[in-house]
């Protein structure tokens, strides 16, 4: 009769009184160690969708989802995440008027992360407009191209950035970023219109 293995994991060990068999004693193994691995999946959704009946998730399984980059551990009966995986940083594009690397900051850029559980944007960089148009809109739309699905919260998120005293009374601006993914900046009037607005620190859940 199989044994359990010395560590207290509840993983049978085939003993040599038991009836030969190595496929079984193989299975035995594997259907021990397997549950107290990284479980690897392609998404969350393939992930519900093999964990069920015998193998049904447990409190302790770690699983790995390769869409997301993302190590979640089953806790109270439900996944937490506990680690992402390295996220690049991606350069905003901007819109005409705009330059890259203001007040010597670098380039927008964003990425995404998850911070206590939750999928987050961080913004980092800096950006700078030598003139303005005469007839200022009610805001400016900073990227050409709009962030990927991703990147885009759920709903409305509204930061606050820092701006240039130069030419400006104010020293930070909105910004919003909208859930198609649009970057617009707010604040910039007749007596505010700031040499560069910057990003470092900026961050928000999606």
């Amino acid at each position: 009769m199989p044994e359990p293995d010395k560590w207290g994991q509840n993983i049978g060990i085939w003993q040599m009184s038991d009836p030969p068999s190595i496929p079984d004693a193989i299975k035995l193994v594997a259907e021990g160690v397997i549950p107290r691995g990284v479980l690897r999946f392609a998404s969350a959704s393939t992930r519900g969708a093999t964990l069920v009946g015998a193998q049904a998730p447990v409190d302790g399984m770690l699983t790995w989802l390769e869409d997301v980059a993302r190590l979640e551990l089953r806790v109270d009966g439900a996944w937490v995440v506990v680690a992402v995986g390295a996220r690049a940083w991606n350069t905003v594009t901007l819109a005409s008027g705009w330059s890259q690397n203001g007040n010597a900051q670098g380039n927008l850029q964003y990425r995404v992360v998850n911070l206590a559980g939750d999928d987050t944007i961080m913004l980092r960089g800096g950006i700078s407009r030598a003139s303005y148009p005469s007839t200022l809109p009610d805001y400016f739309t900073l990227n050409t191209t709009a962030l990927p699905a991703e990147a885009r919260p759920s709903s409305l998120r509204t930061v606050t950035v820092p701006c240039s005293d130069i030419g400006s009374d104010r020293i930070a601006l909105k910004l919003d970023i909208t859930p198609d993914g649009w970057l617009r900046l707010y604040g910039v009037d007749s007596v505010n219109k700031p040499i560069w607005i910057g990003f470092n620190g900026v961050f928000t859940s999606l």
